[in-house]
């Protein structure tokens, strides 16, 4: 028969075993990514109005052609 003190740490392997074994599978969950797919969304941060002001003072400093700021224009118009 054991002594009461090596039933001791027997009692406590028990009693931990469960929380050992869920505290390894928590911490495996995350390399499980879906195989690698990446999502991602985005945020509109600026609004249609402050599009077309940085749109005109791009044309104004010819920074972009009239046919680009057309195309650019039915862009942020149109929500794309």
């Amino acid at each position: 028969m054991l002594h009461v003190e090596t039933r001791r740490p027997l009692r406590l392997l028990r009693a931990l075993a469960p929380a050992v074994c869920l505290c390894l599978m928590l911490a495996l969950i995350p390399g499980c990514g879906g195989g690698g797919a990446k999502s991602s969304m985005s945020a509109k941060t600026t609004t249609t109005g402050q599009e077309l002001i940085d749109l005109q003072k791009a044309y104004d400093q010819g920074v972009i052609t009239t046919k680009q700021y057309e195309e650019q224009k039915k862009k942020i118009l149109k929500g794309d």
